[in-house]
């Protein structure tokens, strides 16, 4: 199973953006979104699913954390 974690856009080079998310950083594609600088998005398999909404993917990457100092991520 993957699990698709928010990534924060750093850069955008026309069909393609630079992300970062939990110490990575990776460039990717985006055929089926159009982020700008500073948008999160949801990463798949080095492809952008959608631009989220900053709230929700802040709250997501709070809650990952918190599972990993738990133990379960």
């Amino acid at each position: 199973m993957c699990l698709s974690v928010p990534a924060k856009v750093l850069e955008v080079r026309g069909g393609k953006a630079l992300v970062e998310s939990r110490g990575w950083r990776r460039e990717v594609d985006a055929p089926f979104a159009t982020p700008a600088i500073g948008d999160y998005v949801l990463v798949q398999m080095g492809v952008i699913l959608e631009v989220l909404d900053p709230v929700e993917a802040q709250e997501t990457l709070r809650i990952l954390e918190q599972m990993e100092a738990l133990g379960g991520a």
